[in-house]
């Protein structure tokens, strides 16, 4: 019988053809009232053929996924999807997306992979297990000083409307950091902390499949993952900072130099 890491990484693989192909006939369309958020039918077909894949295998298991929500059922196991994780990239030819899938069993995510169909890279990690790139293993960086480390973060796609805008953390970490990156991909950008390229993430305004898999491959890389105040994470908060763990405490203190509170 295929074992959860295995469906996980075809899956991923499966959808990251298809995103490939879709490039070919793209359809955009906006979601809610803004003109901000895109979809588009690479998003929507990538997903199908996750959840068909998996629901062949494990029909009675929950799915939770970006364009079409929660699929309950009796199941401990819920696989949280982000069929395309960088959706703006994506559409404009920026080369830089993915596709994220992550198990949740009992509450606790206990595997992640996340698919890069441009550079053929597949992250990948099991609880306890350690975290691979192409079946390699990976650590994060260690590097001890905030004003020597390069960090990335993101901006909502509602940033005109969200007070939750990220500019001051962006303008505090300029100032102590050795640099910042913005990629557009959550999941990547948690790997790539996790691969040691990156020293600290965060971010403010995100959803469960933005985070689910790429958190445990940070934790599984020797990072450490949390809420920007320091505490427990969860997937189901906004908010993340993960890092090397080394730096981890100097980039919690710079968060807290602003005034107005964490969220």
């Amino acid at each position: 019988m295929i074992s959860f890491i295995q469906l996980a990484e075809s899956a991923a693989r499966l959808a990251g053809e298809t995103l490939l192909k879709a490039r070919r006939n793209l359809n955009v369309e906006f979601k809610g009232e803004g003109r901000h958020n895109l979809v588009s039918n690479a998003d929507r077909e990538a997903e199908s053929v996750i959840k068909t894949l998996i629901l062949e295998k494990f029909p009675k298991h929950q799915i939770l996924a970006e364009e079409s929500g929660l699929h309950k059922n009796d199941s401990p196991c819920k696989w949280v999807i982000d069929p395309l994780d960088g959706t703006t990239n994506f559409v404009h030819g920026f080369p830089f997306f993915c596709v994220s899938i992550g198990l949740e069993i009992n509450g606790n995510v206990e595997l992640g992979v996340v698919f890069d169909p441009v550079r053929r890279e597949m992250f990948s990690a099991e609880k306890g297990k350690g975290a691979f790139l192409n079946g390699n293993p990976i650590r994060v960086s260690e590097e001890r000083e905030l004003q020597k480390s390069l960090l990335v973060t993101g901006f909502s796609y509602d940033i005109r409307e969200n007070p939750e805008k990220n500019f001051d953390h962006f303008y505090s970490f300029s100032l102590q950091g050795q640099a910042i990156r913005r990629t557009g991909s959550a999941a990547l950008d948690l790997c790539y902390t996790a691969a040691g390229i990156f020293d600290g993430y965060w971010e403010l305004t995100l959803s469960p499949w933005d985070m689910a898999a790429g958190s445990l491959i940070v934790q599984e890389a020797g990072g450490v993952v949390t809420g920007l105040d320091g505490n427990r994470f969860s997937i189901y908060q906004k908010s993340v900072i993960a890092s090397n763990g080394l730096i981890h405490d100097q980039m919690i203190g710079t968060l807290r130099q602003n005034k107005r509170p964490l969220p």
